[in-house]
């Protein structure tokens, strides 16, 4: 028998084996997965409105112009997650414990320091003064970094240097927004210490100053730490209360003519600031 000819082929046919119908789950399109996450956003944003601790099927379609069953697939991934909550009886839904490891999450990877160093700088340009932060050590506080100005005259402070709470503007900011057990056990100890000539040391006195510090959001200081230092203060909050208090200082005669100014200018730094840490309230 004759084998193929020069450059032929040899062609074999074989069973075509039996293929089984698979169902396969089509894939978003990226825009509608997207869309998707956004809407889950939205879900979850409006559980942070101070009026709506706990939402319905209903009132989550309607505040998002979405249809109930978008909602209800939204909810279902949301619980699947514990970042939603849902009540059996009522049938309504709140944040879930996922949401505070989030939040948790967030708060130990932010450093005051660093997020503090931009507002510094920032408010040591438009005051053309040193900006300060300041952190509590137990009854005392600290200069823990400072922004000084390109200019002649200015102040500087000695950082790591503990000082007493109600002398000076950073300190007295930190002695009003404690809660009240630990301003009282502060104000109980005999005696305060005289820094300097005009240092509030008369109980009553810094009792009704630190209302008022309380009730317009920051602290002035004309010579109570340094005789011939002024200052403006104002805190800054996180989720746990106040975490750092943030100065505007310069000598006395050259700063007293601007407190006014100063302090907005602090009290709107702060807050921006406290906004990245987490806090939502007022001081």
């Amino acid at each position: 028998m004759g084998g193929p000819t020069s450059g032929g082929s040899v062609t074999e046919t074989k069973a075509t084996p039996d293929v089984k119908s698979v169902s396969v789950r089509p894939v978003d399109a990226p825009g509608r997965s997207v869309a998707s996450i956004e809407r889950a956003a939205d879900v979850l944003f409006l559980f942070t409105q101070d009026d709506q601790p706990n939402l319905g099927v209903t009132e989550i379609s309607k505040a998002l112009d979405i249809s109930k069953a978008v909602v209800h697939r939204i909810l279902t991934s949301l619980r699947d997650r514990d970042l939603i909550v849902a009540d059996a009886e009522t049938r309504r839904y709140s944040l879930g414990p996922a949401v505070l490891q989030l939040a948790a999450a967030y708060r130990d990877r932010l450093d005051v320091r660093m997020l503090a160093l931009e507002v510094m700088q920032k408010l040591s340009t438009e005051t053309s003064e040193t900006a300060t932060l300041s952190v509590r050590n137990g009854l005392s506080r600290i200069y823990v970094d400072q922004v000084t100005p390109p200019r002649e005259v200015k102040m500087t402070v000695q950082l790591g240097q503990p000082f007493p709470l109600h002398a000076g503007s950073s300190g007295k900011a930190f002695l009003a927004f404690l809660p009240e057990a630990e301003r009282e056990a502060y104000l109980a100890d005999e005696p305060l210490p005289q820094v300097t000539a005009n240092t509030i040391t008369d109980r009553s006195v810094l009792v009704r100053e630190l209302d008022q510090i309380r009730a317009q959001g920051f602290a002035v200081s004309l010579g109570e730490r340094q005789s011939d230092a002024a200052s403006v203060a104002a805190p800054v909050f996180d989720g746990d209360g106040v975490t750092a208090v943030i100065s505007v200082c310069g000598p006395l005669e050259r700063l007293r003519p601007t407190v006014a100014d100063t302090a907005a200018a602090v009290v709107e730094a702060t807050r921006a600031l406290s906004a990245r840490l987490g806090y939502q309230g007022e001081p």
